[in-house]
């Protein structure tokens, strides 16, 4: 006779009551002294593993709900953590091409076209800045940026009306010495640039000076010193205007990597706030500058010409403004110093600009400045 098999736990005689259900994560509970082998257990999400779990999900149906409405195939979600961001690398040679470009076009308009207005171009130029970022408002997303900006009175006085008047007069002063005053010798002066940001930054306390930047500054300001003195054609209005044009750039630079960097304010919406105010102020000098000669002007140059010049400008303040959103005013300076000295070569190879050895001399103290504040930034 065959003895039954032992009975185990859950086989156990029913006393008429429902067995417990253990509790999920606890460990089970013996009913009897026989103990089990226990096989273990998967490890169990934790309750924040959940929520995230959750929060990803819901997303990606919301997404793929969306995405079904429109008639479109659900995408995968997208990931966390990474925007959209125009790297130095890409906008740095953009900006030296629309830079020069402006340069060349405006004195093809100063020179040979005759058309010596410097006040009107440039209140024309930010004019259109203006009507195009609206357009671009409008038309694209590429302004929705505004939508998260509160532009009190209070800002608009402390941040948005500095920046328009320092634009203003860097505009006027650096275009009316190009009356005067040669496209390579201008460039060489523009070296200067990064030694006034410096200093500005510093009385600002935005940069820390050490006996290392005192240095480099005094090469290179002895290196501009240097090709100012070896020029053959000086002329001291001339050179009074680029000298304050610089001082304006410098101030104008810093205030906007301040204003960027500090209010989180996206560059296209910096140009759509600052540029009305510049094209405001610098029209307010015509009438005592330019008077009504360069509206008479407008129609012998040509619209074509005049609209041309126009969209190349707006295209230079639009990158400009990209790259001190991506990497603050000091690239953008150092950007424009090899810009000029593809523009200083150019002027003696196509149009015969007359370069003496000292400014030669001059201008390579200042580039030699200039790398080694640059080897000295990314070392601190």
């Amino acid at each position: 006779m065959s003895t039954p098999p032992p009975l185990l736990p859950s086989h156990s005689a029913h006393d008429g009551t429902r067995p417990e259900s253990p509790r999920l994560g606890s460990p089970a509970k013996s009913t009897s002294a026989w103990s089990p082998v226990l096989v273990p257990r998967p490890k169990l999400p934790s309750p924040e593993d959940e929520r995230d779990k959750e929060s990803l999900y819901s997303m990606k149906e919301r997404h793929d709900l969306e995405s079904a409405s429109k008639g479109e195939k659900p995408a995968d979600l997208p990931k966390q953590g990474k925007r959209a961001t125009v790297s130095a690398a890409t906008i740095v040679p953009i900006w030296i091409a629309l830079s020069s470009a402006v340069i060349l076009y405006n004195k093809y308009l100063y020179s040979t076209l005759e058309f010596p207005y410097p006040i009107f171009i440039t209140s024309y130029h930010l004019g259109c800045a203006a009507l195009g970022t609206r357009i671009l408002r409008a038309t694209t997303n590429l302004m929705d940026g505004l939508d998260n900006i509160k532009m009190t009175r209070e800002l608009y006085l402390r941040s948005i009306l500095p920046i328009g008047i320092l634009f203003s007069g860097s505009l006027i002063l650096s275009n009316t010495a190009y009356l005067t005053l040669s496209v390579s010798f201008i460039q060489m002066l523009k070296a200067f640039t990064p030694v006034a940001i410096l200093l500005i930054s510093a009385i600002f306390r935005i940069q820390a000076l050490n006996q290392r930047l005192v240095l480099i500054v005094i090469l290179i300001s002895v290196g501009c010193a240097l090709a100012a003195y070896g020029e053959v054609h000086f002329e001291l209005y001339g050179f009074v205007c680029q000298a304050s044009a610089v001082i304006f750039e410098s101030s104008r630079l810093v205030m906007i990597q301040i204003l960027l960097q500090g209010l989180k304010m996206d560059p296209l919406c910096s140009l759509h706030y600052y540029a009305p105010v510049c094209a405001i102020i610098n029209a307010c000098f015509l009438p005592f500058t330019e008077g009504l000669a360069p509206f008479q002007e407008f129609m012998r140059v040509g619209p074509l010409i005049m609209l041309s010049n126009a969209a190349v400008a707006f295209g230079l303040n639009v990158a400009a403004v990209f790259l001190i959103g991506a990497a603050g005013g000091l690239v953008l300076t150092l950007a424009g110093v090899f810009k000029d000295i593809l523009l200083i070569t150019s002027s003696c190879l196509f149009f015969g600009s007359t370069i003496t050895s000292i400014q030669v001399f001059g201008y390579s103290l200042a580039l030699g400045g200039l790398v080694a504040y640059k080897s000295a930034s990314s070392k601190s």
